[in-house]
């Protein structure tokens, strides 16, 4: 008999989506394990490589034990980057469970086709897109480094789709970041029309998980 399907998880947690189109929702949080980028400026470092392996009914059952904490049918898939792993059959088991589905991804990897939402955040250097990204897409965000420009901004606006917002989101609630990505909202609307936001941290203003 084959074993059955597990996934890495470092975390399932109850909380509200912090950043972007969705911010202030009720959110149950599966934080996946694993990343094929390891970005300098992560703040889920812990993520790539801690981890308990659990079943899809494990998840499940650990889904049901915090929703209790926040009843909510949303839940976001995270990570690290959560597609590098195989998650089709548990996103598959929760939509048949009536949860709606956000999954964070860098973009390097294509998406599963059962999901509600997709956050795409293409990640320093290369800013690497997969074109399946592209038809599922429904918001961007890119981290404000110290490194990121103008040039850069351009460029992944002019391969999203343009339904899409783009956010501006802070690297950290850190002055220098904040000062930056007004800077650069700025700059760009002065070359054209273009959907493009600040973010913030909101789980940070409120000291949330």
């Amino acid at each position: 008999m084959p074993r059955p399907l597990t996934l890495k998880i470092k975390e399932i947690f109850a909380s509200v989506q912090g950043e972007g189109l969705r911010m202030g929702r009720p959110t149950l949080f599966i934080r996946l394990s694993g990343c094929n980028l390891r970005c300098s400026f992560c703040d889920a470092q812990s993520a790539w490589e801690e981890g308990e392996e659990l079943s899809v009914e494990d998840i499940l059952s650990a889904v049901d034990r915090v929703r209790k904490k926040l009843p909510t049918e949303w839940i976001c898939l995270t990570g690290g980057e959560p597609l590098t792993q195989n998650v089709r059959p548990l996103c598959e088991t929760l939509k048949k469970k009536g949860y709606s589905i956000q999954v964070e991804t860098n973009g390097t990897q294509p998406p599963v086709s059962s999901i509600d939402w997709l956050t795409l955040s293409p990640k320093p250097p290369d800013y690497v897109i997969h074109h399946a990204c592209l038809n599922q897409v429904r918001e961007v965000k890119l981290v404000v480094t110290r490194e990121l420009t103008e040039e850069i901004i351009f460029d992944v606006l002019k391969r999203i789709p343009s339904e899409a917002p783009l956010f501006l989101q802070p690297q950290s609630m850190e002055e220098w970041s904040l000062r930056n990505a007004e800077r650069l909202l700025r700059a760009c609307l002065k070359a054209g029309p273009a959907d493009i936001r600040l973010g913030l941290q909101l789980h940070i203003l409120y000291n949330i998980r």
